[in-house]
Formats: structure tokens, sequence, C-alpha cells
């Protein structure tokens, strides 16, 4: 019975040593734990930045919009429009216009939008005929009173129509120059249609071609520029690009100033080379995107570069815009916004639509924003389908005031002063390019492929 009471007490103090054991780590793991941390600030929900809704980022880069004053250059009544607005020498900074607009005519140009093909050649005026591209690759020349005087199919031998879209316009003398995206570019000539030549380009050319001095420019597959013999389209030289697998249809014309021919690739990258010979001058890169959406992925240049008073302006759609001296590509500035059409440098502005689906106003001088207009942005504005985003085109400056044509069927027009709305008309169908003005006529194409123009 001894022994019997001897292990028993000792097995009970074994017992009453463990919990003085486990109390003391506690008390030496408390001793190291920090103190929870509670940051301050509101609470936002984690889809927040992308819901457009108040995002903390967004209120904390705003600043207050307000008018400003703003002096435009003279109105001019120019008779053409036969380029992209990219290169000075073929731009009208401010053309004449009524100060309220109707449609006059309309022509169906070929095919309209559809799930697969879409137009994307803005229409050029030349000659006293308007030239278009629909989105299977038929080229159309109207007559600016409304007739239609040719169509010409330009898809190379034994293509389907289905398998390619996209292209571009520029017209110079008595000839049209018009890209595809099955990799042509195609000389016609501007009175008949009539094809002069062909240059197989070995990639898509979506995006607009460039005519100077004896010259063509042009981007195929997002990752070569190419200048060929304008008449006769044998190859002068070539300079290639970082490859880029996120594109997006449509790129932007090359910009000739002083010089140096400027193109814009799908990576990101403008490359500057002298024009007469492609040696390179300089290298810059449209990088940089807004935190919390996915576009920002996406680096390609699709805010078009357009070169004023030595400057050239450029963006893409992820979140950034970007000036940069034009003889040595030295940055002048960068700003946190991203564009999907052309930016407008004029009266010390620079105007565009923003990722965000605002037209903007930024300062030429240092980027900094001076206002903001909301476009229509969600199809179906619902918290459980966004999937669809209205696309507006422009902007242009035309008759004292700044144009977007907009995809959910509106042109609007708007004071440069203060981004306030001054006026909206009907466009059937909606626009699926950019408005052009000359003849203080406007002209845009739907999504059905009807061509309208506007006094």
């Amino acid at each position: 019975m001894g022994m019997t009471r001897a292990r028993h007490a000792g097995f009970g103090r074994n017992l009453g040593l463990a919990p003085l054991g486990l109390g003391a780590v506690a008390l030496l793991l408390g001793a190291c734990a920090e103190r929870e941390v509670i940051l301050p600030g509101k609470r936002e929900p984690i889809d927040a930045v992308l819901s457009g809704s108040a995002p903390a980022e967004v209120e904390a880069e705003a600043v207050t919009d307000a008018a400003r004053a703003i002096t435009l250059p003279a109105q001019v009544a120019n008779a053409e429009a036969p380029q992209g607005l990219g290169t000075q020498a073929f731009r009208t900074d401010h053309p004449s216009l009524g100060a309220t607009l109707a449609p006059v005519w309309s022509v169906r140009i070929g095919q309209g939008d559809s799930r697969k093909h879409r137009i994307v050649a803005d229409p050029v005026v030349a000659g006293g005929r308007v030239f278009t591209l629909d989105s299977l690759s038929t080229v159309s020349a109207v007559s600016t009173g409304g007739q239609l005087l040719w169509q010409r199919d330009v898809l190379p031998d034994g293509a389907d129509d289905g398998d390619g879209t996209g292209g571009g316009l520029a017209a110079d003398g008595d000839r049209l120059y018009v890209t595809t995206g099955f990799g042509a570019l195609t000389a016609l000539d501007a009175d008949t249609g009539a094809e002069l030549w062909t240059q197989d380009l070995n990639a898509p050319a979506s995006g607009r071609p460039t005519v100077f001095g004896d010259l063509v420019y042009v981007v195929a597959g997002d990752d070569a520029g190419w200048a060929l013999n304008k008449d006769t389209g044998r190859v002068a030289w070539q300079i290639s690009s970082s490859e880029s697998r996120t594109n997006v249809l449509g790129a932007p014309a090359p910009v000739v100033a002083d010089g140096l021919t400027v193109f814009a690739f799908g990576s990101g990258e403008m490359q500057a080379v002298f024009s007469q010979g492609g040696l390179r001058r300089w290298d810059a890169s449209v990088l940089g995107g807004r935190p919390g959406r996915a576009l920002a992925r996406i680096d390609d240049v699709t805010g078009r570069p357009v070169v004023a008073d030595g400057v050239i302006y450029a963006a893409n759609q992820a979140g950034r815009t970007i000036a940069v001296n034009a003889g040595s590509g030295a940055r002048v500035w960068t700003a946190p916004e991203g564009a999907f059409g052309t930016v407008l440098p004029v009266a010390g502005s620079v105007f565009l639509v923003s990722d965000r689906n605002e037209l903007l106003r930024l300062s030429a001088e240092d980027g900094s924003r001076i206002w903001g207009t909301a476009l229509p942005q969600f199809v179906r504005d619902r918290p459980t389908r966004r999937s669809e985003i209205f696309a507006h085109h422009g902007p242009v400056l035309a008759g004292g005031r700044l144009l977007v044509a907009s995809s959910d069927g509106s042109l609007r027009s708007f004071d440069p002063a203060s981004g306030g709305l001054l006026g909206v008309t009907d466009i059937p169908a909606g626009a699926t390019t950019a408005p052009v003005v000359a003849g203080q006529t406007l002209y845009l194409v739907n999504r059905k492929g009807d061509l309208i123009a506007y006094r």
C-alpha cells in the first residue's frame, strides 16, 4: 500500500508540473506577439477600382475641374481631309462647320460591323470624293454630294472575305492607298478605282498608312514598320520592334515631322527614324497602366500619335499619355490617363477620350488635368453584367466646338473651355469611325456600313 501511494503521489506531482510549463510558454508567446494594427481610412470593396464608383485612388488623382479660357485658332474652310491628323502637314487645326448639324445624305458603302469584323478606317476626303473601307475590304468612292461613284474589292487572290478585317486609307494626288487585314498595301486610281500595284507585307496591316514625299509608311503586324515607293510599291526599307501578342485592331498611322518618321507599335514602343533611309534616331515608350484594371496589361499605342509645335503626343489604352520632343525623343511629361483614339493638341491644350470614357482636357505644357466630362460607359450598367462598353470616336475640333461620335447613337458637341455639353445629334445605328470634317461638312460611317454627311 505504501508503494502504491508513493507511485500515485509521484504521478500526481508530475501532473501538477504540466500546467505550470504550458502557462509559462503561453506567457512567453504572449510577450512576443504584437498587437493587431487596424489600418486607418475608409473601407472599400475589393472590386471598387473596377466599378468606377468611388475608389480612393481615383478621388486622389482628380483635381477640381474648372472652366479655363481658351483661344482657338481661326476657323479654316478646308476642302480636303486626305490623311490622318497625326502629321501636321495634313491637319487643319480648326475646320469650319455650321453651328447646328443635321444629316443631309447617307450612302451604303458595304458591310458594317459584326461579331468578327469591324470597320476601323476613318473616311478620307480628297478631289471632291469621300473614300471609305468597309469591314470586308471593299473600298468605295462617294461624291461630296452623296452619289456612289465606284467600288473596288481589294481582297488578295484566293482570299476569303471572312478571313480578315481592318485597314486604313490615305489619299495623295490622284491615288488612294489602302491597307488591309490580309497583309497588303494597294494603290488605286482615285478616279476609277483601278488597281495600280499591290505589295505583300507578310502580316496584317489593319492601320492607316501615311504618304509623305515619295514614300508610303505603314505598320504591319503591329511590330514592323515599312517604307515603300509610292509610285511602284517597291520596298525602300523596314524596321522592327519587340513582338507583342496583346494588340488592338487598327495600328496608328506613322507620323512625319522634321525629316523623321515616327512609328508606334503594339509593344508600346515608338521609334523615330530618318525618313529617307530608315536609320534610327530615337526610341520612346508609352508604358504603364491604371492599377486594378485588366486592360492595363495591353500596351498597344491606341492614342494615335500627333505632332504639334515640335512635340509628339501619344497614349495607350491602359492609362498613360505622354509628350516627347519630336527631334530627340526626350520625355516632356507623362499623364495618368489613357486614350483609345486621337490625342488632339490645340491651343495649349490636349483633348482626348480617356480609357475611362471621359472627354478630357489636359494642359499641353505639363499634362495636368483641366477638366473631364463623363461619357456613357457600359451598355448594360448592372452590377452583375458590364461586358460591353460604348465606343467613342474623336474628339475633333470644328466650328468652335469639340465633337465626339459614339456607338450609342449620338454625335455630341462640347465647349472646349469648360467641357459642357452644347448639343446632341442623332447617328442612326451608332458611329463606328471618327468624324472627319471637310467642305463645312462632317462625315462618319455608322455600324451598319452607311456613310453619313452632316451640315
